[in-house]
């Protein structure tokens, strides 16, 4: 009997419960919460179960799964040699129709018009005490864009990789309930309803060449911009050059979908207790949705000069959709549209300035890399 007392004292006294925190408790609490979200809420399950996840292990004391030689630990190092995020716009790219906004350029500007929340973020984190470098990829959260927070903190501020990382996950899963109230705020039901006409064709010319110029001129401007912008270019590429199915197809399935996986395993994995319950992660979550906010509102405020200017041609809810969360945004913004007119289409017109919103918020990146490396 007495050896069989020691062998469960040996399993106990090695057990998680000796080493589990109120901290890891509180986190674990938190993993529970991501996936109430993602599973009960359909809010971007395919983000936030992998976070979710990531999150619960690293919180799962003496596992080792997190320190050197862990698993966690290795995978990781995709995040923190910026592979992921990368990636990830390679297959933004494949997936994403690139027509809307070569038919309408000058939503090119609704796109950067939405950024405004990136600079008052930036701006209201140095205010808050973080330096300028951690202020940049915390300004990046209010372009709605996950992967490129990922790439800014982890050249900038890696510290903040994990808080920033969450935050910006999480905005985008609440897209849908963040946005609509910022658009009614600042339209009036006349607006809602104003139609668009339909989009000119676009040549299969005009697709090939777009993504090539684009990477050309923002490489030769902002060399910083080179890794995002040029990957999402070439996804486009492979998508509209009509020759290259298969690894259209790779990157918009298989390859997107396994980095999608380790990117939010990666970053669950930074949520341990130590490092991300502090006073600088409150901060971070209330600055994110300040600047997701005052993007939106960036967007839709310049919608309405280019309504004005348009002579009332242009519904300026499409601004809205000048954050990174493709294609959620534009949903949004036809979703809104239908509640007023049920017979009014915007989604195609809102998809020109969210696709500029993905390269806007890439080439800020670019420009706070350039200046703050």
């Amino acid at each position: 009997m007495e050896v069989y007392l020691k062998a469960l004292y040996g399993i106990l006294s090695q057990s998680g419960f000796v080493g589990l925190t109120w901290g890891n408790i509180i986190m674990i609490v938190v993993s529970a919460i991501l996936l109430y979200l993602a599973i009960g809420k359909d809010f971007e399950p395919l983000l936030l179960v992998p976070i979710a996840i990531g999150c619960l292990l690293a919180n799962l004391p003496l596992s080792g799964i997190t320190s050197e030689g862990g698993f966690l630990r290795y995978i990781s190092f995709g995040i923190e040699h910026e592979i992921f995020p990368i990636i990830i716009f390679m297959g933004i790219g494949a997936l994403t129709d690139f027509g809307p906004l070569i038919a309408n350029p000058v939503t090119f500007l609704l796109g950067a018009a939405a950024q405004l929340g990136v600079f008052i973020a930036l701006l209201g984190a140095v205010a808050l005490g973080f330096t300028v470098k951690e202020a940049a990829p915390i300004g990046i959260i209010g372009g709605a864009d996950g992967p490129t927070t990922i790439y800014v903190a982890a050249k900038l501020a890696p510290h903040l990789l994990g808080a920033t990382a969450v935050a910006a996950y999480s905005y985008m899963s609440l897209v849908p309930i963040i946005q609509p109230p910022v658009i009614r705020l600042l339209t009036t039901k006349k607006d809602r309803c104003i139609r668009m006409e339909q989009l000119r064709p676009v040549s299969k010319r005009e697709r090939i060449l777009f993504p090539l110029i684009t990477m050309i001129v923002t490489g030769l401007i902002l060399p910083a911009s080179v890794p995002l912008v040029g990957m999402l270019m070439f996804g486009n590429l492979l998508r509209e050059c009509g020759v290259t199915d298969r690894l259209s197809l790779a990157a918009q399935n298989e390859i997107l979908n396994a980095t999608t996986i380790f990117l939010g395993i990666s970053v669950g994995a930074t949520m341990e207790a130590a490092v991300f319950l502090t006073p600088a992660t409150i901060k971070i979550i209330l600055l994110g949705l300040v600047a997701f906010a005052s993007s939106t509102a960036g967007g839709v405020l310049f919608g309405q000069a280019m309504k004005v200017l348009s002579g009332g041609k242009i519904n300026p809810m499409i601004g809205a959709a000048g954050v990174s969360a493709v294609p959620m945004a534009a949903r949004v913004v036809q979703r809104v549209s239908q509640k007023d007119d049920p017979g009014n289409f915007l989604l195609m017109h809102a998809m020109g300035p969210n696709v500029a919103g993905v390269i806007g918020t890439a080439v800020a990146a670019g420009v706070m890399i350039t200046l703050l490396s």
